[in-house]
């Protein structure tokens, strides 16, 4: 929160005055930009709309230097936007969706700003007999306030796009592409709580109680009311933790509105504008918690040795769960070498946790690079784009064609006894493939280090990757467990080729994957590559057995197939193919099938997933598609919301970072009535059925 040098309270007011005096005699004939505009605005579609469908439009607005526009509620002076539709016939404009604003002060008098270029996205519904090729033109009237510190300017503007009308389940060849730019704008939105806060009127003070995961950092938090004059806009905010629970005490101004019905607002939760949409009903709110200290560094340095622990423990975890199962094959061989000598393990040992550690680091690094930049990702965010996932297939068809025998190009770790650069890129490899999914203890680190600045996230990535690397470590350095490992021998080599199982399993799942993320047509073209890909290596070992040199055809082979693949897997990918079928009913996650559900009074169990998380799927299987908890659930009339994160989903993202998750899987579960409440990560086959009683 800024304050900025005092300007007279009467020049303010003056300036007020003539603002809405301006707006209130505006007629059409002034409808054009005003000269000059300081903030200058741009109404945009984002992709054409199918009939009956909604598309989003967004307002970007862009404030010259030094100037500022207004959030819905504007505080203590100015105003948001005011606006005028005309629509062709039909067609429904919804309600505005703000970012989550900035504070600003300016001579004691409390505003909600935007000081730098924000959107304002509004759904636009296409009526469901709109003819598909129609182009439906879409003009509003808008009318805003720019001011400094100094001084407000009434501006005003007609603003025009068009809308287009997409056939139903048009081919996406056919289907323009969305403007890239609406995930960015989404970004900034206030994520759902999900959950029902309550509030209290206690004298001159408002108290809320919002569930909020403790886990879940707060760097100078503020509530923003909906409302006008429910709250003292510039009066102090105090928060308090109590467990799970968010404390906050609010002033009421000296001439209040009426006591509300229902208390709605944001939450802001830190300086990068990440917040919450808050709904809050009249209840009981608990007294007492711990201070949350109102300063603009990180959580308190008591909580965050806890982080790095947790960080490390996660990692440390993945070595024995099934997400990383398929690298498996790579450690076995490293450690079974690992007992030639003393100097080599040690050497071997620290080289594969440096690779581990920088590939955590580099994945980290890349995660808060791409999500500063506005885009809506999450922890495994790499195997959400079908190029990582066709390239993960191919490399690891050519180790099963390695570990088989069919050539003897080195593999990271497994052909150069004690190579430090290959135990290094094994390192790189096992981290790559093992990040994606989080395990207990792991969560809350990775959901931190979303929130917090950047050496102290590092600082939890490269907890990680100490976590996996720990065992790798320990029989490096400690001579009783290396003297319990298998010594070199002929066993090795049946040990090799039994070792290609995994890995072909790998290969299996992965192309499983790309037909997943871009289609069946998708999948065919990577199976085509690695067919090509086992032909050039057993040419290879071929010419390796007869004593020739086989680098030059490799590299020109692999050379053609990384072309081909560039250019030719792009335009195979589609739209993915249709859901499998579930033993248990769900519907599709949304922000509006949540309040749906939330609205109807029965319990809601809302669970994230993706193809390509493997404690995902066992928990399905064990937990979640079985009849026992479908009964339980039809019983108690449950609404399942299933929320697949196997593709990047703006929506999913902004939930998931809302309740201090940085991936998956997450499970949450509403009663009737009650707040929302986080489940373990790894569910027991009882667990759900047990929950509705």
């Amino acid at each position: 929160m800024e304050d900025r040098p005092p300007m007279p309270r009467c020049r303010l007011l003056l300036a007020l005055l003539w603002s809405m005096l301006a707006l209130s005699f505006a007629q059409p004939a002034f409808a054009q930009p005003a000269a000059p505009t300081h903030i200058t605005a741009e109404l945009i579609a984002e992709a054409p709309a199918e009939p009956g469908e909604a598309v989003t439009l967004a307002f970007h607005m862009r404030p010259s230097e030094g100037w500022h526009g207004y959030w819905a509620n504007p505080g203590d002076a100015g105003f948001g936007m005011a606006l005028k539709w005309t629509l062709p016939p039909g067609v429904k404009a919804g309600a505005l969706r703000y970012p989550v604003p900035e504070t600003l002060i300016v001579s004691g008098l409390m505003n909600h700003v935007y000081e730098h270029d924000y959107a304002v996205l509004v759904p636009l519904t296409v009526p469901a007999d709109a003819r598909p090729g129609a182009r439906l033109p879409v003009a509003v009237e808008a009318n805003w306030l720019a001011c400094t510190d100094q001084v407000c300017v009434p501006e005003r503007a007609t603003l025009q796009t068009v809308v287009t009308v997409a056939a139903p389940a048009a081919a996406p060849a056919a289907t323009p592409a969305q403007d890239p730019r609406f995930d960015a704008w989404r970004a900034r939105l206030p994520a759902p709580l999900g959950a029902t806060a309550r509030f209290a009127l206690t004298g001159d003070r408002i108290r809320l109680a919002i569930p909020l995961p403790a886990s879940l950092p707060l760097e100078n938090p503020h509530f923003f009311a909906a409302s006008e004059h429910v709250t003292a806009y510039a009066a102090p905010q105090v928060f308090r933790r109590q467990g799970d629970l968010l404390i906050v005490e609010l002033a009421r101004p000296t001439v209040a509105a009426a006591a509300p019905g229902e208390l709605a607002g944001v939450l802001r939760l830190n300086a990068a504008g990440d917040g919450v949409e808050i709904a809050a009903a009249p209840g009981l709110v608990p007294t007492g918690g711990e201070l949350v200290t109102p300063t603009a560094t990180p959580p308190a340095l008591a909580a965050f040795p806890l982080l790095l622990l947790g960080a490390l423990l996660g990692g440390l975890l993945l070595n024995v769960m099934p997400c990383v199962f398929p690298i498996l094959s790579l450690k076995a061989l490293s450690l079974a070498r690992a007992g030639e000598s003393e100097a080599h393990a040690r050497g071997e040992g620290l080289a594969y946790a440096a690779g581990v550690v920088t590939a955590c680091l580099i994945l980290g690094a890349l995660l808060l690079a791409l999500r500063a930049a506005g885009n809506e990702i999450g922890w495994a965010f790499q195997l959400q784009e079908p190029g990582v996932v066709a390239a993960l297939a191919l490399l690891t068809v050519a180790i099963t064609a390695n570990l088989l025998g069919v050539f003897e190009l080195s593999v990271p770790g497994f052909t150069q006894s004690g190579s430090k650069s290959g135990a290094f890129a094994t390192g790189l490899l096992a981290a790559f493939v093992a990040t994606p999914c989080t395990g207990p203890f792991m969560a809350a680190a990775m959901g931190a280090a979303l929130l917090l600045p950047a050496p102290w996230a590092l600082a939890l990535f490269a907890a990680l990757g100490i976590g996996i690397a720990l065992p790798f470590l320990a029989i490096a350095f400690v001579p009783p467990l290396r003297r319990r490992m298998p010594r070199p021998g002929a066993w090795m080599v049946r040990f090799r080729q039994w070792m290609a199982l995994p890995m072909a399993l790998t290969a299996a799942a992965l192309l499983w994957l790309a037909s997943r993320l871009g289609g069946w047509s998708f999948a065919a073209g990577c199976a085509v590559l690695a067919i090509a890909l086992v032909v050039l290596l057993a040419l290879a070992g071929r010419r390796q057995r007869a004593g020739r040199s086989a680098r030059g055809l490799v590299l020109a082979g692999a050379l053609m197939l990384t072309l081909v693949g560039a250019f030719g897997l792009p335009r195979l990918a589609h739209a993915p193919s249709a859901e499998v079928p579930s033993l248990l009913p769900s519907k599709s996650f949304s922000e509006a099938a949540l309040d749906e559900a939330r609205k109807s009074g029965k319990p809601v169990f809302a669970y994230f997933t993706a193809d390509w998380c493997l404690t995902c799927k066992v928990n399905e299987q064990v937990a979640i598609e079985r009849e026992t908890t479908r009964a339980a659930f039809a019983k108690a009339g449950v609404v399942v919301l299933k929320g697949d994160w196997t593709r990047r989903d703006p929506t999913i993202t902004r939930y998931l970072t809302a309740h201090g998750a940085a991936g998956v899987p997450l499970y949450v579960w509403y009663p009737a009535g009650g707040d929302a409440r986080v489940l373990p990560q790894v569910l027991t086959p009882s667990m759900l059925a047990g929950i509705v009683l």
